[in-house]
């Protein structure tokens, strides 16, 4: 990572335990971060509202206004990339963490260098994303890609894709009929690399097929080739 992009990076952390964020806020600005920390959800989103970040870090448990709902509150107003820490370990917890908007989901307890090699990657997807010009829009079996809102419409309706799940979508979309492998979707994507048991880009499938069925697109599809990745396709694969 170029330190010239970590110092000037400013990320906000929202953790009501005294000690994790106490060591999450000098761990961070010690790696070269600039960093916020908030106790609660509501004092997190009010300074979500006044101050621009790189990325948010939530965690679920938090009194008050928890993480979830602060996340979509967020959502409204905001695709600054979210990561939620929680230490429940449930997929149900996951599922509505990514349904809220979540980028990644790092359970507790979890090391610094982890936490560090998740922020950094979900740096370096932006800072890549903002190199290329956007388009306009490009159309794909009548769904209108927009590089611009980083979603997908079909017939004027958005699918309200979250930044993460609109570039797994785009680039299966560049890559029609190809099977992808998740070691390569985790790069791609995620900037990470792939580990069996990491579901965020599972979660991040799920997402995607929910909202395009949301909007009513049916003439493409984001299949499982198991034991290989995934395919966007029009019909069965053999």
């Amino acid at each position: 990572m170029n330190p010239v992009a970590i110092h000037a990076s400013n990320i906000l952390a929202i953790e009501d335990d005294p000690v994790l964020g106490a060591y999450l806020h000098e761990e961070l600005q010690r790696g070269g971060f600039q960093v916020t920390w908030c106790r609660n959800g509501l004092e997190g989103l009010e300074t979500a509202g006044r101050q621009a970040f790189d990325v948010v870090l939530m965690d679920i448990l938090l009194p008050g206004l928890n993480g979830l709902d602060a996340l979509a509150q967020l959502r409204l107003r905001s695709a600054t990339p979210v990561i939620l820490m929680s230490a429940l370990g449930a997929e149900a917890d996951r599922i509505s963490g990514f349904q809220r908007g979540a980028d990644d989901y790092l359970p507790k307890p979890f090391s610094m260098a982890e936490l560090q090699v998740r922020i950094e990657a979900i740096l370096r997807r932006v800072a890549l994303e903002r190199r290329h010009q956007p388009q306009q829009e490009a159309v794909s079996g009548g769904l209108q890609f927009d590089e611009v809102l980083s979603d997908v419409r079909l017939e004027g309706r958005l699918a309200g894709l979250t930044p993460s799940e609109y570039r797994l979508l785009e680039i299966l979309n560049r890559n029609l009929d190809e099977v992808l492998s998740k070691p390569f979707l985790y790069q791609q994507v995620l900037q990470r690399g792939y580990s069996r048991h990491d579901r965020s880009l599972d979660m991040h499938v799920s997402q995607i097929r929910r909202k395009l069925k949301g909007i009513g697109y049916q003439e493409r599809q984001i299949r499982t080739v198991w034991g290989k990745g995934y395919v966007l396709s029009a019909s069965e694969m053999e």
